[in-house]
């Protein structure tokens, strides 16, 4: 056995402001090739499948929210109580219970009846942009989408979608040290008013129930055991910031890989039904979240290697993703960006593992599959109107600017 810090690893900084779009693949390209261990600015970065899934899934790593709250001194008001409450944050027996009580609401049957909305609303942003031939993708489709998705989801007024975004946006930004650092009060404001928003949603739900997350969540019930109004509140803002900018980016992501690749965009508009194999290529091609920290709670051997108790562990969705299992590659290049490839169906790492496993996947996976279908058939010559502006991988990698015309 070696303990992690004695071994003469590569070094990541994944905190590069230039590290993104193709330097970004390259770089961790030629990292992987070098082996399934780095050493990055603050911990270790893991880049194989199978790594990766083990410190996803172990009971012996968590995610380290908490100790972003010590590192930062948050220890009252509004981020604090969400910090604890968050389901991220939660382990143990609670973190089951609350799992159990949501997870009904978000199955692969349970998020069809979204599906009418979603094509509502994609049909009302075509209508805005339809007659120009041309738009900036994230203003016009990447951004809005989701959000009404989401209002229309919690059963919040459709008018309320871009403040959902908004408070979204800033409180997405407690798991980035930067924003941390030099935005705390913005995020702070978010929660709050968030918290006040979200409570007299609740309140007329429980008065006046509807078909929406919320007035199921108020119902939820397992074995004589219901969610508290605080509970409900931090889920549904859990529903909030795990839903609105990872849909946003990872559709923006898919579009551009599509854009550029004309023949796989062919693909598509021939065949719309590969809307579904579209959107779990761009989930594994470009994962909108490459990074998946979590913290050792005890000491931890693996592969021979001893990595202390509170060592920070990055999974690698990227380098991951590419990692197919032996025999299960089904003739298809991992490094190539292809719809029609017959893949293994290995879990893409881009939604985590384990029982943290992301609570929204089915609802996003819709609605990246209702948005690509859509295109494809109101968009058959998208193509590229300029350069795509690449925002940070840390945190969630998404797109600024995505010019295309049609």
């Amino acid at each position: 056995m070696a303990l992690v810090g004695e071994l003469e690893l590569q070094s990541f900084d994944y905190t590069d402001p230039e590290l993104k779009g193709e330097r970004f693949h390259t770089a961790l390209r030629e990292l992987a090739a070098q082996g399934w261990l780095a050493q990055g600015p603050y911990g270790y970065v893991v880049l194989d499948r199978e790594a990766g899934e083990f410190f996803l899934r172990t009971r012996s790593a968590i995610f380290p929210g908490m100790k972003i709250a010590e590192l930062f001194d948050v220890g009252d008001g509004a981020l604090w109580e969400e910090m604890k409450a968050n389901i991220l944050h939660v382990n143990g027996a609670d973190h089951t219970r609350l799992r159990a009580l949501v997870n009904p609401a978000l199955t692969p049957r349970a998020v069809e009846h979204w599906r009418p909305a979603m094509r509502e609303f994609l049909s009302g942003l075509f209508a805005r942009v339809a007659d120009a031939g041309r738009c900036e993708f994230v203003e016009a489709f990447a951004k809005p989408y989701p959000s009404q998705t989401i209002a229309t989801v919690m059963g919040a007024p459709l008018a309320d979608a871009p403040r959902l975004h908004h408070w979204s946006n800033w409180i997405q930004r407690q798991f980035d040290a930067a924003s941390m650092m030099n935005e705390r009060a913005g995020i702070e404001l978010a929660v709050e008013e968030f918290y006040e928003y979200a409570r007299a949603l609740i309140a007329g739900r429980r008065d006046d129930p509807g078909d929406d997350l919320i007035s199921t969540l108020l119902a939820a019930e397992q074995e004589g055991d219901r969610l508290s109004e605080e509970e409900c509140v931090n889920l549904v803002l859990n529903v909030l910031i795990g839903g609105v900018d990872t849909t946003q980016s990872q559709l923006a992501h898919a579009v551009r890989l599509l854009a550029e690749h004309p023949e796989q965009w062919e693909a598509l508009v021939a065949d719309p039904s590969l809307a579904g194999a579209a959107v779990e290529e761009a989930l594994r091609f470009e994962p909108i979240t490459p990074f998946t920290a979590r913290i050792t709670v005890e000491e931890v051997e693996y592969r021979d290697v001893v990595f202390p108790k509170d060592t920070v562990v990055m999974v690698c969705a990227f380098t991951g993703n590419r990692d197919l299992p032996d025999g299960e590659t089904g003739g298809a290049d991992a490094e190539v960006f292809d719809i029609t490839a017959e893949r293994p169906r290995a879990r893409v790492l881009t939604f985590g593992a384990g029982v943290h496993y992301c609570l929204g996947a089915n609802l996003a996976r819709l609605e990246l599959e209702e948005g690509l279908g859509f295109l494809a058939r109101n968009m058959p010559s998208l193509q590229l109107d300029g350069e795509p502006v690449f925002e940070s991988i840390l945190g969630i990698y998404g797109l600024s600017e995505l010019p295309i015309r049609f």
